[in-house]
């Protein structure tokens, strides 16, 4: 069973989710919360496996709120609600570790794939945001002349880039991969060189784009 907190200011949206979510047989809502500290508060106290939080949320906004989960509940993977597709947000919501980012007006077809990609481990993003960071990360490569080392990369570079790229931490990634912290940052920073990628949301276009992750 996959527990869920929603989070949504907007009693109707939040609802909405709610009455989605109560459909299916193997997903329960042990919370609601209207603004982001209770939210966060929520989480911290119940552990669910996923959040789904508006990113325009009062008192503390989604994405920070997602920052401070990161640390404090990094069991809980996180879903933001958004009618923003600029880059901006995107690049910060997954550099505050947010799993997955659905637009609201394609929320109801992808919600419940979403909720289970991101509690399995996966990312998850709406058709229009995976094909902006895809389109984006094209760009940049033609703009800038870069090649494609992927097969410059060492197995264990590859590992860490799938891991980073589904949205786990440097410290998930050490603990799957039995490795020390310091060895996982080491590889991030090499494969992000060899690659020529500067953040989360470049490794997660690189990896759609190679089909590591969907």
């Amino acid at each position: 069973m996959i527990r869920t907190v929603v989070a949504d200011d907007h009693d109707v949206v939040r609802k909405g989710v709610l009455y989605l979510l109560s459909q299916e047989a193997d997903i329960e809502v042990a919370g609601e919360a209207s603004d982001g500290r209770e939210a966060v508060r929520l989480v911290e106290s119940l552990k669910p496996h996923v959040l789904i939080m508006d990113i325009a949320m009062p008192q503390l906004n989604g994405i920070d709120a997602a920052a401070q989960l990161a640390a404090a509940a990094p069991g809980t993977a996180i879903i933001l609600l958004s009618m923003y597709s600029e880059e901006e947000f995107m690049i910060r919501a997954l550099n505050a570790g947010v799993r997955g980012y659905l637009l609201k007006d394609s929320a109801e077809a992808d919600l419940i794939r979403a909720v289970r990609a991101v509690a399995s481990g996966k990312t998850y993003f709406s058709p229009e945001i995976s094909h902006l960071l895809v389109e984006d990360y094209m760009r940049r490569l033609q703009s800038e002349g870069m090649q494609d080392s992927y097969r410059l990369l060492t197995d264990r570079e590859r590992e860490v880039l799938q891991l980073l790229a589904e949205g786990k931490s440097n410290r998930e990634t050490a603990g799957l991969l039995n490795l020390s912290l310091h060895t996982v940052e080491t590889h991030r920073t090499n494969l992000m060189r060899k690659l020529g990628l500067h953040n989360i949301a470049e490794i997660v276009a690189y990896a759609m784009r190679k089909r590591i992750i969907s």
